[in-house]
């Protein structure tokens, strides 16, 4: 070989002993910022270093800061786990080193990921024409939904918006739940909508948009409307009413925009799908392929039912750029112009699962959420908040902040599981999120005895 490429083989090496260590390691970093600047910092020289030894200390370095979260016992984020074989994808992705913009600097990859959009769209039952982006995640996903909305709803006033911005434009009012996650309005704020200008609908205890609500903030006025409902709230798992939201949209013009940045996937289980009535009539989606399909970083995917408003509100030309009707170019539905082809590794995973894979996948979690809320609820001072329909628990201890956070302090630094802690309408919650490729029964059990114990651990202290 080489010796130029040998570094790549040293690369392979440290990954599989990460790897293959994740499921005995402790689940948080066990470096703390200081530290880890003392590693990683130092003087940049005038000449070149030798690769080998950059991957070997680099490898060393960061080693202590590495969070398990593509391990079986991180419930925190609503991160999942890279299969292997979308691991192996990506790294192929990054060795071939094609640029994912179009078909004319990568043929075979705009072709991959082509397939994989049309898996996406029979996946989740979404309309045969919609277009699909492969973005960065679900923030960029939202960014490009609402974009296309916002051409949409603006073109039907008359006005075209990439032509001539939004001073003069129409009014356009963006409809949100109280509970909608922030990347919704950080979209909106990155479009000139306005984040402090969306209209915020009250939500019910589990943080499901009020459908009366809503249909009272439509009926306050007209014009370019746009509606964000959620499919998997960030703390409960709780689905606004999707169907009847879909219809109320309907009857006022709106374009109704479903945030499914995980709970989109529960189109896959027919013991959930139930959850998502009706989701197939909303105009975008927005969805993550590195949180429940357990892919690389990053592969968020942006769908919208108007093809030719999303092509509209992404696509570009220039001279240099082949004529390409009928030719796949990633740039006409993503907002990068240059990019990789985040789409192969999906690719890879899509295949490597297939529908009874995946269907397993999104089961399973669910059940292992159930399994850990039924658990810890049997102990003494510990309340589950929210009801677990989906992949998501809330726990609070003692019904005290104070407490609650106490116990997932001490579980983070135990290292057994990690998971994060929220705010849930005004308290305190510990969050644990389930969509691990890796977690079995016994990790369940495991991590619950884990939390019990920190529990108990804190009492004793009193």
């Amino acid at each position: 070989m080489d010796p130029r490429y040998a570094v790549l083989d040293d690369a392979a090496r440290h990954a599989h002993e990460f790897i293959e260590g994740l499921p005995s390691r402790p689940v948080g970093a066990r470096a703390g910022l200081e530290e880890l600047r003392s590693r990683l910092a130092r003087p940049l020289r005038d000449q070149g270093e030798d690769p080998r030894t950059i991957v070997e200390q680099l490898a060393r370095d960061v080693e202590p800061g590495l969070i398990g979260s593509a391990g079986p016992r991180y419930f925190g984020f609503v991160i999942g786990g890279a299969l292997p074989v979308a691991v192996a994808a990506d790294w192929l992705t990054s060795a071939w080193d094609q640029n994912g913009g179009g078909f004319a600097p990568s043929p075979s990859l705009t072709v991959a990921e082509e397939v994989a959009a049309g898996w996406v769209r029979e996946l989740l039952g979404l309309p045969a024409g919609c277009g699909i982006g492969f973005v960065t995640g679900c923030q960029m996903a939202h960014f490009t939904c609402l974009a296309a909305a916002r051409h949409a709803v603006l073109r039907d006033a008359g006005w075209d918006v990439e032509a001539d911005g939004l001073q003069g434009a129409p009014d356009v009012r963006v409809i949100a739940g109280d509970q909608a996650h922030v990347t919704v309005t950080v979209a909106c704020r990155m479009l000139g909508l306005g984040a402090g200008r969306v209209r915020l609908v009250p939500s019910d205890d589990q943080g499901r948009m009020r459908l009366e609500e809503l249909e009272a903030e439509l009926a306050r006025g007209s014009g370019p409307t746009i509606v964000c409902a959620q499919a998997g709230d960030i703390n409960t798992g709780a689905f606004d009413p999707i169907a009847q939201i879909v219809e109320a949209c309907r009857a006022q013009g709106a374009w109704c925009h479903i945030d499914g940045a995980f709970g989109l996937w529960a189109a896959t289980s027919p013991a959930r799908r139930h959850l998502l009535a009706g989701f197939e009539r909303a105009d975008s989606w927005a969805t993550d392929g590195h949180k429940w399909l357990n892919v690389p970083y990053d592969c968020g995917i942006a769908a919208v039912a108007d093809a030719a408003a999303h092509r509209a509100a992404m696509t570009s030309t220039s001279a240099y750029i082949p004529e390409h009707e009928g030719i796949p170019w990633g740039f006409d539905w993503t907002p990068e112009f240059s990019r990789r082809a985040r789409g192969v590794p999906l690719y890879a995973a899509l295949r490597f699962l297939g529908r009874a894979g995946i269907r397993d996948l999104i089961d399973g979690c669910c059940d292992h959420a159930e399994r850990m809320a039924a658990k810890l609820a049997e102990a003494d001072g510990v309340e589950i908040v929210n009801d677990v329909v989906l992949n998501q628990v809330l726990v609070r201890f003692d019904d005290d902040d104070g407490a609650t956070g106490a116990v997932i302090e001490r579980v983070q630094r135990d290292g057994t599981c990690w998971l994060g802690g929220s705010s849930f309408r005004g308290r305190a919650v510990m969050r644990v999120s389930v969509v691990g490729w890796q977690t079995t029964a016994e990790d369940i059990d495991r991590s619950a005895e884990a939390i019990l114990a920190a529990a108990r651990a804190k009492h004793a202290m009193r």
